[in-house]
């Protein structure tokens, strides 16, 4: 991803997945009017305006951490231009509004267990950015619980330094009617290991944009997501990899799950292979499962290979029903037909529970789903 300063915009053309625009500057990008493909299944009406040309006026959104020794919290750090542009106008909108950033910091060598981090939203408009930085050779878990309601832009930036190895789970648990919009950008460094896992259980519209960057050969990736629409509920994820350094990987696997009438799922998985990445390995998978009538899931792998010096590429993805044969399996030994539900949705999230391995999050994750299978909020 090219990087730009204040004022300037970078233009892409040489590519089809790579973002056409890359700035800082609000202005830079046109206002959508959903027929852009960065747009298209987005419900522009149930934005709150965050997409028009005046983005409403708000305020910092509260962010608070239980951090351990090794590591440093500050909630208002100094916000500083020197980085990378955004490649999503309400993004970029939330950047200019914010004065400050929370930070949190985690020390060179240590090793540390799971740091929580609470975003609350007041049920106004609401802005934020907060920045992850991971120092050389650091191994350290970091949750961050997204609770509350209202109209939330939260950008998120994760700098991973080289040798160190990072887990960071974002749980959207929002109100019914909370909206949440937000770039994640992923900065890793040599040699280093990232999990990034995003879980959208809650609110009305959920649209995160997650992107990751390389800076150095040996860098691993493992993008993870997990989400669940109910009646209404809009969740949609929209990746980017940039493989852009040579002999780094990346693997992606998002699966979801639609109930109720009118859900709505949308998964876009870009992943760019440069002509100078040799030795690239990456994949990417994205499997949906709808659950009754009425739902919609949208489903786009894209891979772009532009040099054929690579350890192997690949994408997937599938959409269908419940398995009527498991059900009938279920139900035939006596269990009862809400509880063979429950078992066959567990089985589908099973293995992308086993791969985030975060208990603290496991288990949570567990309970709401059979919550919101059951027609809870």
């Amino acid at each position: 991803m090219t990087a730009v300063t204040e004022h300037e915009v970078s233009l892409v053309p040489a590519t089809d997945h790579s973002p056409a625009i890359v700035s800082l500057e609000v202005t830079d990008f046109p206002v959508p009017t959903g027929r852009e493909e960065e747009w298209r299944f987005t419900p522009l009406k149930r934005l709150a305006g965050l997409h028009e040309l005046v983005t409403p006026e708000g305020t910092t959104i509260c962010v608070v951490a239980d951090v351990s020794d090794g590591v440093t919290f500050s909630p208002t750090a100094v916000k500083s231009d020197e980085r990378r542009g955004f490649t999503d106008r309400v993004s970029a909108a939330a950047w200019n509004k914010v004065a400050s950033v929370a930070r949190l910091d985690i020390a060179k060598n240590v090793e540390v267990d799971a740091q929580i981090i609470t975003i609350t939203g007041n049920g106004s408009y609401q802005y934020g950015q907060l920045d992850i930085n991971a120092a050389a050779f650091s191994k350290a878990v970091v949750i961050i619980n997204h609770v509350g309601s209202g109209t939330n832009v939260i950008n998120l930036d994760i700098n991973v330094a080289d040798g160190a190895n990072l887990t960071v789970v974002s749980l959207q648990d929002w109100a019914d009617d909370a909206v949440h919009a937000g770039q994640h950008r992923i900065s890793v460094g040599r040699d280093s290991s990232v999990k990034h896992v995003v879980v959208t259980l809650g609110g009305d519209l959920v649209r995160i944009l997650p992107s990751v960057h390389y800076t150095a050969p040996g860098g691993s990736v493992d993008l993870i997501g997990l989400y669940f629409a109910g009646p209404g509920q809009h969740a949609e994820q929209r990746l980017f990899v940039d493989h852009s350094v040579e002999n780094c990987r990346s693997n992606v696997m998002y699966k979801g799950a639609l109930n109720g009438k009118d859900a709505h799922t949308v998964w876009v998985g870009d992943v760019l292979i440069r002509s100078n990445a040799i030795g690239t390995d990456t994949y990417e998978i994205n499997r949906n499962l709808v659950l009754s009538d009425g739902g919609r899931a949208d489903s786009v792998p894209n891979l772009e290979i532009e040099t054929g010096e690579i350890a192997g590429a690949g994408h997937a993805s599938t959409t269908g029903r419940f398995d009527d044969e498991q059900l009938f399996y279920l139900e035939s030994r006596g269990i009862p037909a809400d509880e063979a539900r429950r078992l066959v949705l567990r089985g589908f999230f099973e293995d992308l529970l086993n791969q985030i391995a975060v208990p603290e999050i496991n288990d949570t994750v567990r309970e709401r789903l059979e919550t919101k299978l059951a027609g809870g909020a």
